[in-house]
Order: structure tokens, then sequence, then C-alpha cells
């Protein structure tokens, strides 16, 4: 693990559970990074691309063990055994999104967001205005009936 933290997570519960968040190596990093936010927005997104990146950053993601060891959250039984619901999983998936990214720390993610969702609006105008067009235009001349009556 590169550069471990310990990060207590707050539990919908009211505790909190404590877990080991280490940085990407740089070339899982940048595919985390580039592709997690847009897989994951709604309507637009790939939730199974999403689901294999959440666990490439969980395999990141550890958990203490007494005797001073660390159990990695590798595969998906791992991280359903030791993260207790969806509202932890979400915690620790930005937990981890800020430690490994200095863009996403100190609201500074909301600028980011701003933007990617300004980019994805103007993409699906582009490709929306780009599909209704062809259907717009006439395919015949209009007929005589048409014409504007001189009454």
């Amino acid at each position: 693990m590169l550069e471990p933290i310990e990060k207590e997570i707050p539990l919908p519960d009211g505790g909190t559970k404590t877990y080991i968040l280490s940085k990407f190596p740089a070339i899982a990093g940048r595919e985390i990074v580039t592709q997690y936010p847009t897989t994951g927005a709604p309507k637009i997104g790939d939730y199974k691309t999403n689901e294999a990146l959440m666990l490439k950053l969980m395999a990141y993601v550890a958990v203490p063990v007494e005797g001073g060891s660390q159990i990695p959250l590798t595969t998906s039984a791992l991280v359903n055994n030791h993260v207790p619901d969806f509202e932890t999983l979400m915690k620790l998936e930005w937990a981890m999104m800020e430690y490994n990214c200095s863009f996403f720390r100190n609201g500074a993610a909301l600028g980011f967001l701003t933007g990617l969702t300004t980019k994805v609006q103007a993409l699906i105008t582009k490709t929306l205005t780009g599909l209704s067009q062809p259907s717009s235009e006439p395919t015949a001349p209009p007929s005589e009936s048409c014409e504007k009556s001189t009454h």
C-alpha cells in the first residue's frame, strides 16, 4: 500500500469504523479517476463499468485486524463483509477520491463536477440536435394544395 493512512468513516447508526486508505499507483489511479465520475452519472453512466472501478478502488482500502496486519478489500465478498451498507461504501469511495485527488479536497470537486455537468449537457444537446434534424427535414416538395390562397 502506498502512503497508507487510517480514516474513521461515520456509520449510519452513529458509530465509526476504521479503514486504511492508500494512494493509487499511477496507471490504476488514472483509470479510476478519469472514468469514475462519468460512469456513475445517472442515465448516461455505465453501472457495470462503475462497479468494476469501485472494486478496483476498494483494492486500495484495507481493514486493520488484531496483531497489526491488514486485510485489503480486493473482492466483492471482502467489501460486503467489511463495509456494513451502501451509505458507508459511498462515504468510503468519496474518502478515497479525496485522499487520492487534490482537486476533490476542500470543495474543489464542486467546480470539477460543475464543469463535467456542463460538458455532459453540451454533448447531450449536440447529440439530440443532430438526431432531430434529419427527422425534421421534408422528404418531398410541398404539394400544390399547400400554396397560399389569394382570396
